[in-house]
């Protein structure tokens, strides 16, 4: 038993993909100075039974199984730029399937977009991963709303309203890095959806 007020120093690894982590290996680097008078209160202390650190990890799971984030990035053919928002809910299904809604807001010279985003991300760590960056592969139904407009020499002003918005079904294809800590970068592909962006470059961050 460790007496109360020593310091040791604890190895651990992360759990699974809620960020709770394990411990696996505890040494004492310095025993406390009143170890051998530390008295019956010292001698009673019972360590932390098994089942309460279970429902302790229980909780923290459950409470990160619903992420919000945040996104930004370029498009390309057409060139746009993007910013959005995002969520993360899971796992579902397997302990790799995550499902991750978002939608992008995008403005170009010439294109603006609204998309609606219904992706599902394959992680493909495996809860103990050693590395601070792991791969994922994803893939889903896009909802876009485009408008389109060009600019005149008699009239630099554009009229942009939604009722000027025509709907594309798309389906996109996307593959990323994600650290740890939630940042990540992304590369996404739209089929069937043009004048939809066919490529787009994202950087984001699950909170």
């Amino acid at each position: 038993m460790i007496a109360v007020g020593s310091q040791v120093r604890v190895a651990s690894d992360e759990a699974d993909e809620s960020g709770a982590r394990h411990a696996t290996d505890v040494t004492v680097t310095q025993q406390a100075q009143n170890a051998g008078t530390a008295g019956s209160s010292t001698r009673d202390a019972a360590p932390i039974p098994a089942s309460v650190r279970n429902v302790e990890n229980d909780i923290k799971h459950e409470a990160r199984r619903w992420r919000l984030g945040a996104r930004a990035g370029v498009g390309l053919d057409p060139e746009l730029i993007l910013f959005g928002v995002h969520s993360q809910m899971g796992p579902i299904f397997s302990r790799k399937v995550f499902f991750r809604p978002n939608a992008d807001f995008e403005w170009g010279e010439i294109t603006d977009m609204v998309a609606l985003n219904l992706e599902a991300v394959y992680k493909f760590s495996n809860g103990r991963r050693v590395g601070r960056w792991s791969p994922y592969l994803g893939a889903g139904p896009s909802l876009n709303f485009i408008h389109q407009s060009f600019k005149t020499e008699a009239s630099q002003q554009r009229d942009i309203s939604f009722g000027n918005f025509d709907y594309e079904t798309g389906f996109n294809i996307l593959m990323g890095f994600e650290n740890r800590h939630g940042t990540f970068f992304e590369v996404k592909t739209s089929l069937y959806s043009q004048p939809a962006p066919v490529f787009r470059m994202i950087v984001g961050h699950n909170f």
